[in-house]
C-alpha cells in the first residue's frame, strides 16, 4: 500500500480530464481515485476497474465538497497517509507533486499550493479572476483566520489524513457540499493550531473554448466565501 492518494473530482471534463491521467500516472509515489460526478460525456468509461485509476461515481450530480467527502472518505478506509488534491480540468502541473509531498514528509498538516509565491505562476488567467484569487479572497481569509494566505483558492493542495480524526473538524454538515469543504477545512486547519503552509505551484489555464470552471460567477464565489463569514464570526462550527 502507497502512503499517498492524488484525488480530484469531476463532472463531463472531457480529454481535460484525459490528459489529466495521462499527466498523473507516477504509480510507484502515489495511487490515483476519481469522484464523478454523474458526467454524461463518457470520459472515463474506459477506464478499468483494475487499473491503478481508481473512479468511484456518483449516481446523481452531489456537488465538489461531497466529492472531496468522498476522496477522504476512501483515503482513510486505505490507510493513505495524505491526499494530493489536483484540478480534474487540466490546470495543474505534476512536477508541483514533489513540493506538496516533501511539506507533508517535514511534518506539515496541509500544505496549500500558490500561484502568487516566488517561483509559482498562473499563465493566461483572466483579468477578474486573478483579482478575485490574489487579493479579495486572501484578503478575506487571512482576515478572518488570523494567517497571512496569498492564495486560498487554489485546489492544488496536501492534507494529512490523521487531521481529519479531530473531532472539531466535522465534514460531514450539509451546507458543505458544494465549494465551501475546501476553505472551511483550511481555515479550521489554521484556527486548530495544525501546522499549515504555502509553496510555490503552477497553475495554467486551458484555452477558453474548453471552458475554465463549472463555478457560476456570484453562487459560487458566495460558496467559497461564507465559510470565512461564518467561522470567523461564530456562526458555523
Amino acid at each position: 500500500m502507497k502512503k499517498y492518494l492524488i484525488g480530484t473530482c469531476v463532472y463531463n471534463e472531457g480529454d481535460k480530464i484525459r490528459r489529466v491521467i495521462r499527466k498523473f500516472n507516477n504509480y510507484a509515489d502515489y495511487d490515483v481515485v476519481i469522484v464523478d460526478d454523474a458526467s454524461t460525456d463518457g470520459a472515463l468509461d474506459q477506464i478499468a476497474p483494475s487499473g491503478p485509476v481508481k473512479v468511484l461515481r456518483n449516481p446523481e450530480r452531489k456537488g465538489a465538497g461531497f466529492g472531496v467527502r468522498k476522496i477522504f472518505d476512501y483515503g482513510r478506509q486505505n490507510k493513505y497517509t495524505a491526499v494530493f488534491f489536483v484540478s480534474g480540468n487540466d490546470k495543474d502541473d505534476p512536477a508541483d507533486i514533489v513540493k506538496v509531498k516533501n511539506a507533508i514528509e517535514q511534518g506539515f498538516d496541509l500544505v496549500q499550493g500558490s500561484r502568487y509565491l516566488p517561483g509559482g505562476g498562473y499563465g493566461q488567467m483572466p483579468f477578474y479572476r486573478r483579482i478575485a484569487t490574489q487579493f479579495v479572497h486572501p484578503f478575506f481569509f487571512s482576515l478572518f483566520s488570523g494567517k497571512l494566505i496569498t492564495d486560498s483558492t487554489n485546489g492544488f493542495r496536501a492534507v494529512r489524513l490523521s487531521m481529519l480524526d479531530d473531532q472539531r473538524i466535522n465534514l460531514k454538515q450539509e451546507w458543505l457540499n458544494e465549494y465551501e469543504l475546501e476553505p472551511y477545512l483550511f481555515f479550521k486547519a489554521i484556527r486548530l493550531g495544525y501546522k499549515v503552509t504555502e509553496v510555490p505551484v503552477t497553475k495554467i489555464y486551458p484555452p477558453k473554448v474548453e471552458g475554465y470552471t463549472k463555478m457560476k460567477p456570484f453562487s459560487g464565489w458566495w460558496s467559497i466565501l461564507r465559510p470565512l463569514f461564518y467561522l470567523g464570526l461564530g456562526l458555523r462550527k
